[in-house]
């Protein structure tokens, strides 16, 4: 879908932003870039869209080269979402999100029902459609700033640190959301972040940067615990092992019952429980705060399905 062969870019003599680097974006594919403050995560991202050219090597969108493509044409095939959001102040929220389609004469019925579709998949009510963005909070505006750069329906969606700039709480109800949109859509999209465990929650594959190259590259799994770059092993390290007891659940390291398919309470001898749905961090944190080796796990239902201790992260396939 998006290649990089050999690509070099400087902005000033002696100061390279991007070093020789090849990589390739699959179709499908949610890549999150990861890096110190001007590793080139930026730089790279702009190049994808044509925004910046690269002095040397050369970068393909689809198999065709950027430099063929028309940058029209170009920019109708790819979404791009900013932190700063850029929503038109004195356009409604419909107009907003339909803005992509209006460049492209699309007729008032298609742009009412695309906004109509678009803000009831980013998870706001289509009422919002005539407010104006100074009525938004900053996590609604980032809504509706992805409702847009999905408009016309583009193969590749682009986010620079799109979420950035909203709290903590509402962080991770976005990154939900953007997750859910992808596993919706299928999109392929590359995330720039520097946020460790943004990184791990969203990426089905993780690019770490540094100076302009690549150091590692890999899916979460491999970067967590098989890192084979000492910058990149540095850069995870501990924060990112946490990350990672913070998204993976406790079902895919429940203990089932010797024997047993649906069940039964008499056969754990505790009052402690965790679910299904929560990570392993929770698993961990009850057991150790209340000195036990073993707590009993229910799933949505309250179904009792077996039970979670430490042994049970052997299950984990690393």
């Amino acid at each position: 879908m998006i290649e990089f062969y050999d690509v070099s870019q400087q902005y000033e003599a002696e100061k390279p932003i991007i070093r020789h680097l090849s990589l390739t974006v699959g179709k499908g594919e949610f890549v999150v870039l990861i890096g110190p403050s001007g590793c080139g995560k930026t730089t790279l991202l702009k190049m994808m869209n044509g925004l910046i050219q690269p002095d040397s090597g050369e970068i393909r969108i689809k198999g065709k080269e950027l430099k063929a493509w028309d940058p029209i044409t170009l920019k109708r095939n790819i979404g791009y979402v900013i932190q700063q959001v850029g929503l038109f102040p004195h356009l409604s929220i419909e107009k907003n999100i339909a803005y992509a389609l209006d460049i492209q004469k699309a007729g008032e019925t298609v742009k009412k029902q695309r906004a109509r579709e678009l803000i009831q998949l980013v998870g706001l009510t289509e009422d919002y459609l005539t407010k104006y963005p100074n009525e938004l909070s900053g996590g609604q505006k980032q809504r509706v700033g992805i409702a847009r750069a999905l408009a016309a329906d583009p193969e590749i969606i682009l986010m620079d640190e799109p979420l950035g700039a909203v709290d903590q709480i509402n962080r991770g109800v976005l990154q939900d959301e953007i997750i859910r949109i992808y596993q919706t859509l299928n999109k392929t999209i590359v995330f720039v972040t520097h946020d460790i465990e943004e990184a791990i929650k969203l990426g089905t594959k993780i690019v770490v940067m540094n100076q302009g190259e690549i150091m590692e590259v890999g899916s979460r799994d491999a970067i967590v615990f098989h890192s084979k770059s000492h910058f990149a092993d540095d850069f995870i390290g501990n924060k990112g092992f946490l990350s990672y007891l913070n998204i993976v659940k406790i079902e895919q390291v429940v203990c089932p019952f010797n024997g047993s398919t649906n069940g039964n309470p008499a056969e754990i001898e505790t009052t402690l429980w965790a679910t299904t749905a929560d990570p392993l961090i929770v698993g961990i944190r009850i057991c150790l705060e209340n000195g036990v080796n073993q707590i009993g796990v229910r799933d949505a239902a309250g179904r009792v399905v077996g039970t979670f201790n430490l042994n049970c992260l052997s299950r984990l396939k690393f």
